[in-house]
């Protein structure tokens, strides 16, 4: 852009200038004095900035300083190129030369505009970018801590029945409890984990659940080897299938299953937690009876919308069977 612009004005001296010089040395003295004006102006520019915004009074100077500097050391330069004399060519045409330092010194401050413009476009992006970060991931930690006291409490009512009914089986819960909290305060430090580690966790919320339903619970976990590494927020599954034990399962009188896949799609990796509980609106009228208000789906969508923006979706159906199909589609990452 540098070099055009020498070069534009170097066609402007040739047709509205001193008919002392041709082209050809116009075109050396317009490239030598830019050329020295934008790596005074940009070279100061980048030393005065370290890290901050520049100031107009530094700009300013910055403007003269490097415009006078640059128009100085390229006409010294192209003197030595073209064996000319700036000073002869002052004296001989100082209109010219007077005209050549003013459009000298309004491209200086032409590339002191466009360059400032630049860092303030990208520095006003960069602050905008850290600021939706920082407040995405204050909101999925606020998240976290809202779902994790809300299984924990459901948890603990269950296991004060079990102490004083099946005290061994409350043994057992306690285990699984100990074991499912140690492994969530090291998820949560980082605020994700890998998919291994999530159904790991699920594994461990299912079996205190079972302890407590017995028969009445079944389940399985369907995670692919490829898909074991994937990084996923910790949690973002135990509320959906905490959601189908609760509403789907727990009432039913003969209970049921709950599976949890995982599979690739192209891209993209999709969860799906399946139940053959009561199903859609029938889980819907249990939590209106029960003063429940959808925290489980409510909180993973809000968590994707968090972690990943419009690129995840949540989608809720009746399964094939009876019962709810909650299905999750998460960016691939790896």
């Amino acid at each position: 852009m540098v070099a055009a612009l020498n070069s534009v004005v170097a066609v402007a001296l040739t047709a509205f200038g001193s008919q002392q010089h041709g082209f050809g040395v116009n075109l050396v003295y317009s490239q030598c004095i830019g050329t020295s004006i934008w790596l005074l102006i940009d070279g100061g520019r980048l030393l005065l900035r370290r890290g901050e915004r520049i100031g107009a009074r530094a700009l300013l100077l910055l403007t003269v300083s490097g415009t006078l500097g640059g128009y100085f050391f390229g006409t010294l330069l192209a003197d030595l190129l073209t064996g000319g004399s700036t000073a002869v060519y002052w004296a001989q045409a100082p209109r010219s030369a007077i005209g050549v330092l003013l459009m000298s010194i309004s491209l200086g401050a032409l590339g002191v505009f466009y360059f400032s413009s630049r860092e303030t476009l990208a520095q006003t992006r960069a602050r905008a970018e850290a600021a939706q970060r920082q407040a995405s991931e204050a909101r999925l930690r606020l998240l976290e801590a809202q779902l994790e006291p809300h299984m924990l409490f459901n948890t603990l009512a269950n296991l004060r029945v079990l102490i004083a009914a099946d005290p061994p089986a409350a043994q057992r819960m306690l285990d699984r409890l100990i074991a499912f909290l140690r492994a969530t305060l090291a998820a949560s430090r980082t605020g994700s984990h890998t998919m291994a580690a999530e159904f790991e966790r699920l594994r461990d919320y299912l079996e205190l659940m079972a302890i407590r339903m017995g028969n009445r619970l079944r389940y399985r976990l369907d995670l692919p080897e490829e898909l074991a590494v994937v990084p996923v927020p910790a949690l973002l599954l135990q509320p959906l299938v905490e959601n189908a034990i609760r509403h789907g399962l727990e009432p039913k009188v003969e209970g049921g299953s709950v599976t949890v896949a995982a599979h690739r799609e192209g891209d993209t990796v999709c969860l799906v937690v399946d139940d053959d509980g009561l199903g859609l609106d029938a889980s819907r009228d249990a939590r209106s009876t029960r003063g429940g208000s959808g925290f489980g789906l409510e909180q993973v969508r809000e968590r994707l919308a968090t972690a990943f923006g419009p690129a995840a979706h949540l989608h809720a159906e009746a399964g094939p069977g009876g019962g709810t199909r909650i299905s999750l589609t998460l960016p691939l990452s790896t």
